[in-house]
C-alpha cells in the first residue's frame, strides 16, 4: 500500500513562504472556534524516523494559543506505567472540552516498536489492535476530533537524512545507534506499518498519509488538511472561525469617495465639477483680489474706493525694496565707522602706558 504512494510531491519555497501566514492564521481562528464551541482535539502523529514529525509538530504550533492545547511526546512506559492497563498513561493525557492534545507518537507503540523489537508476546499486540480500534470509538463517541497523520518517506531518503545529521556537529545526537537499526530492518518496519494502516482506519479516526519527502509540502498538507477536518465538525454544530482573524488584507487599498464612485462606473471625474456645484446655476463669481489691490484700498479709512491701479503700475511694485536696502547698508557703514575709534582709543591708553 505504502509502496504506491507518490514520493515526489513537492512546494517550491516562494509559494510556501506566501501560503505559510494565511494558513496559520486561519489554523488560530479555528482552534479559537473550537475552543467556544466545546469541541476536543486530538493530533497525532506517526511515521518514520527523521520524516519530519518534530519539525512539522513545530511550525504547526507556533502560531497557536499555548494556552489551549498541550503537546505530549510519547516514550516507552516507565515502570509504574507497567503495572495498570496499557492504555491507562494515555487516558491522563486526554484533552477537556475544548482543548487540544498534540501526540507525538501515540498509543500505536503498541503494535509497531513493541512488536518489531519484540518487546511484548505476539498474542498482546495482536490484541492491541482492538484495543485501539475501542479506545477511539469512546474518544468518538463522547464528541472528541480525532486527527491521525502518517508521514511517509523511502529507505533512500531516510538514510540521506541520517546522513546529513550525522554529519552536522549541532544535529549529531539525534541519530543514534537504534536509529540505524531500525532503518537496516526497513521491511519489517513497513509491514508494520501497513498492517497498523489497515486495521485501525475507522469511520471515526481516519488516517492521512503525508508524502513527507519535501518539508514544504508536508507542512502545507498537514495544515491544509487539519482546517478542512475542524471546520467540517464545526459547521455540523452551526459554528465557524472569525474570517477576520485569518483573511490576509488585500495589496491595494480600495478607492474611497468620488475616486470609488467614478472607478465604479468605468469613467473618469470630469474637471469642472466643483466650479458648477458652487455657482448653483448662476456664473462664477470673479476670484478675489490679490494681496497687492487690498491695501491701497485699506488706507484710505473715509474715501471711496479708488480703482484698481493699471497694469505698467504694477511693474514699478518691486521698487520700494531697493529704498529698503539702502538704510540697512548705511547702518552697517554707520556701525563700521563707530568701532574705528574704540580702536584708536585702545592704541592712544597703550601708548599712555
Amino acid at each position: 500500500m505504502l509502496e504506491k504512494i507518490d514520493l515526489s510531491k513537492s512546494l517550491s519555497k516562494k509559494e510556501f513562504k506566501r501560503m505559510l501566514p494565511e494558513l496559520q492564521n486561519h489554523l488560530y481562528a479555528v482552534q479559537k472556534a473550537s475552543w467556544d464551541a466545546r469541541v476536543p482535539v486530538v493530533v497525532l502523529f506517526e511515521g518514520w524516523d527523521a520524516a519530519g514529525k518534530g519539525t512539522s509538530i513545530q511550525t504547526l504550533t507556533s502560531r497557536l494559543d499555548p494556552r489551549g492545547f498541550k503537546l505530549h511526546p510519547i516514550r516507552a512506559a516507565r515502570t509504574y506505567e507497567k503495572k495498570r492497563p496499557w492504555l491507562w498513561r494515555f487516558w491522563l493525557k486526554i484533552p477537556g472540552r475544548g482543548e487540544w492534545a498534540i501526540f507525538d507518537r501515540s498509543w500505536y507503540g503498541r503494535v509497531l516498536v513493541e512488536r518489531v523489537e519484540k518487546l511484548i508476546p505476539e498474542s498482546e499486540w495482536r490484541v492491541a489492535y482492538r484495543d485501539v480500534v475501542d479506545f477511539e470509538r469512546a474518544l468518538a463517541d463522547d464528541g472528541y476530533l480525532l486527527v491521525k497523520f502518517f508521514l511517509h518517506i523511502s529507505r533512500e531518503e531516510q538514510r540521506r537524512r541520517f546522513e546529513k545529521l550525522t554529519k552536522d556537529p549541532l544535529n549529531a545526537w539525534h541519530v543514534t545507534p537504534e536509529d540505524w537499526e531500525h532503518h537496516r530492518n526497513y521491511d519489517n518496519w513497513l509491514l508494520a506499518y501497513e498492517e497498523m494502516l489497515e486495521r485501525t482506519e475507522t469511520e471515526w479516526g481516519p488516517w492521512t498519509i503525508v508524502e513527507a519527502t519535501d518539508r514544504q509540502f508536508t507542512q502545507v498538507k498537514i495544515y491544509q488538511t487539519l482546517i478542512r477536518v475542524l471546520e467540517d465538525r464545526l459547521a455540523s454544530l452551526n459554528a465557524s472561525p472569525d474570517p477576520a482573524l485569518w483573511r490576509m488584507p488585500s495589496k491595494e487599498p480600495e478607492p474611497v469617495g468620488v475616486e470609488a464612485a467614478a472607478a465604479g462606473a468605468g469613467e473618469e471625474t470630469p474637471p469642472e465639477v466643483e466650479p458648477e456645484t458652487v455657482g448653483a446655476g448662476e456664473e462664477t463669481p470673479p476670484a478675489p483680489p490679490t494681496p497687492a489691490e487690498v491695501e491701497p484700498q485699506t488706507a484710505g479709512a473715509g474715501e471711496e474706493t479708488p480703482p484698481a491701479p493699471p497694469a505698467p503700475a504694477e511693474t514699478s511694485a518691486p521698487q520700494p525694496p531697493e529704498e529698503d536696502e539702502k538704510p540697512k547698508k548705511k547702518e552697517k557703514k554707520a556701525g563700521k565707522k563707530k568701532k574705528r575709534p574704540k580702536e584708536k582709543s585702545i592704541e592712544k591708553v597703550e601708548e599712555a602706558t
